[in-house]
């Protein structure tokens, strides 16, 4: 694909930005949830869930642009170690506890679509084989 490296990269900026907008939000207790803000109470506590997330998409990113096979194969690692941690969000930000349910917002679902799109284009390098 001629513009998978480009699209990649794209999606790999847009994760970030993701992770700053609100997951999910729990009406009874009146909070927010996002990749900044994991914190419910004391017993409860999902961490700040961004810094892997900007972590893994800046590596990607930076793995698109460079030109070699090594560079390939590793994005192809990083970026299922990135959509397992999307599916782990998505599990871990979508799950009723006690009761009470929270309400999942569009950028839960786009951290996923995101992951699997960079996977997608980590598999679709566009490089000459010799």
């Amino acid at each position: 694909m001629k513009y998978s490296q480009l699209i990649g990269f794209i999606a790999s900026l847009l994760l970030i930005c993701i992770c700053f907008l609100p997951w999910t939000v729990v009406e009874s207790l009146h909070i927010s949830l996002s990749g900044l803000n994991g914190y419910v109470n004391e017993n409860l506590n999902f961490g700040k869930q961004y810094i892997p997330h900007t972590f893994f998409a800046i590596l990607l990113a930076v793995l698109f642009y460079i030109n070699k096979i090594w560079a390939k194969r590793t994005n192809i690692f990083v970026a299922f170690l990135n959509l397992g941690w999307a599916i782990k969000n998505y599990i871990l930000f979508s799950l009723c506890r006690t009761g009470i349910c929270p309400s999942v917002q569009p950028a839960l679902y786009a951290l996923l679509a995101l992951a699997l799109i960079i996977q997608v284009m980590t598999f679709l390098p566009k490089m000459e084989v010799k």
